[in-house]
């Protein structure tokens, strides 16, 4: 969706053995995220990731076996300003209380952008 701003989410389900881990502490590097990412696994919120590098410690959620994760990445909302500048002022989606001048702005990435990883410390 070229003008989204918001919060999407991602979802991937993946096997864990935990006797390879060796009670060592896992981490999930989410890559490149646009603009911030909590991450869930399994239910359990393990944290947000706002700034680089966007990783999110995930121990205490994993469990041996299948697992569920939950990643809500939300953008800002500049690139709905920016598809919004190029339309009727009575077909807009967002407002302002000042003037902001978007019109002709190139889109910001937005989004999980990855590569997503876990990690084990060493």
């Amino acid at each position: 969706m070229k003008h989204f701003s918001g919060t999407a989410t991602y979802k991937r389900t993946f096997v864990f053995n935990a006797k390879a881990s060796r009670d060592r502490r896992v981490w999930i590097d989410l890559g490149e995220v646009a603009n911030l990412g909590e991450v869930f696994v399994n239910g359990v919120s393990c944290g947000v990731a706002w700034t680089p590098p966007y990783r999110v410690e995930i121990t205490r959620a994993l469990k041996n076996g299948d697992n569920e994760l939950r990643i809500d990445v939300t953008n800002t909302w500049a690139n709905r300003l920016i598809g919004d500048a190029d339309l009727p002022e009575e077909k807009r989606v967002t407002w302002t209380t000042t003037k902001i001048s978007m019109k002709g702005k190139p889109l910001l990435k937005a989004g999980l952008l990855g590569p997503v990883r876990l990690m084990m410390e060493e």
